[in-house]
């Protein structure tokens, strides 16, 4: 293992690159602070193969917080710096028959990988499991992701529901869930793997508890109340909210102990990013994630969500 130490701020920061045997060590390279506290990395991954980072507040305990594609030059933003008072960092190429990019999230049972993918699909990649939500992707567009195990649909809206990519990802053992009037829509092909919940359901599939809540606009007609899911995904000790299209509805401020929120914004068909913001501010979800946000300034509802609260705002690739 090779050590680097740089100093930045007055502060002496070790960072550390792992090579795998008959690998030559990659190196990172400037480490910068952003005014909130979080830390922007650079890494010489000049293979091209996949990189996985991991952080620690010394260096003898690591935790996988992201895998990434390779490339000659990585740059990586710790948006959960701000939270420890000190963190290392390390770095390796992973193997194995799956790789899957996306943010690391350590559970009592292996980490929950989360992939966002485009618009309001998202993997979720857990215990050899895939969940997805909202596949919209072409087939094309899901190629060397693996089957689903286990598919949510929030609605029937086109941006949500594409019966070629559900073709592409069920096999013998899919089960996907949605509320009755989208499990109508699926082809009938695809019933037999379907099963209805309607707001306030909760059920069981491959050890995940799924609980189906709420989703509709309080000022608009494009997303009716009562036709609607989000879901509350409960995994390993974690809980998981996305919210499919919906306005900031009152019942939304029951939610609790929430790890991860995915919390679309998108005016005129779901919430803007002020009403976002004050949701997130309420529930106080330990990590967000803004999506379906096509258009609306993500930036500015981090601002808006603030520093104040333990709430890790997390600004990923959707588009």
């Amino acid at each position: 293992m090779s050590i680097q130490a740089i100093k930045l701020c007055g502060c002496l920061w070790l960072m550390a690159s792992l090579a795998a045997p008959c690998q030559q060590a990659r190196q990172f390279g400037l480490l910068r602070s952003l005014d909130t506290g979080e830390k922007v990395l650079s890494l010489n991954w000049s293979n091209q193969s996949f990189c996985r980072l991991l952080a620690g507040t010394n260096l003898k305990d690591w935790l996988a917080i992201a895998t990434l594609n390779g490339g000659s030059m990585l740059s990586v933003t710790d948006s959960a710096a701000p939270f420890f008072p000190r963190r290392f960092y390390s770095a390796y190429t992973p193997t194995g028959a799956v790789i899957i990019t996306g943010d690391h999230i350590h559970t009592t049972e292996g980490d929950l990988i989360i992939h966002p993918m485009n618009h309001a699909t998202l993997l979720l990649y857990w215990n050899g499991r895939a969940i997805y939500a909202d596949p919209t992707n072409s087939a094309a567009g899901l190629s060397g992701l693996p089957k689903a195990d286990l598919i949510l649909l929030t609605h029937s809206h086109n941006d949500h529901f594409n019966t070629n990519s559900l073709f592409a990802l069920t096999n013998a053992g899919t089960v996907i869930l949605g509320f009755s009037n989208v499990i109508n829509a699926l082809h009938p092909a695809l019933r037999s793997y379907a099963a209805a919940m309607t707001n306030g359901s909760s059920t069981n599939v491959y050890g995940i508890n799924i609980q189906a809540v709420p989703a509709y606009n309080t000022n608009a007609s494009y997303h009716p109340k009562g036709v609607g899911n989000g879901y509350v995904l409960s995994l390993a000790g974690l809980r998981i909210y996305i919210s499919g299209d919906t306005d900031a509805a009152p019942e939304l401020n029951t939610l609790t102990n929430l790890d991860v929120a995915f919390i679309c914004m998108r005016l005129p068909y779901t919430m803007d990013i002020t009403n976002a913001a004050l949701l997130v501010r309420r529930i106080q979800p330990r990590m967000v994630y803004p999506y379906h946000f096509m258009g609306s300034d993500v930036e500015l509802f981090k601002r808006m969500v603030g520093t104040d609260l333990p709430v890790e705002v997390r600004l990923r690739k959707w588009y």
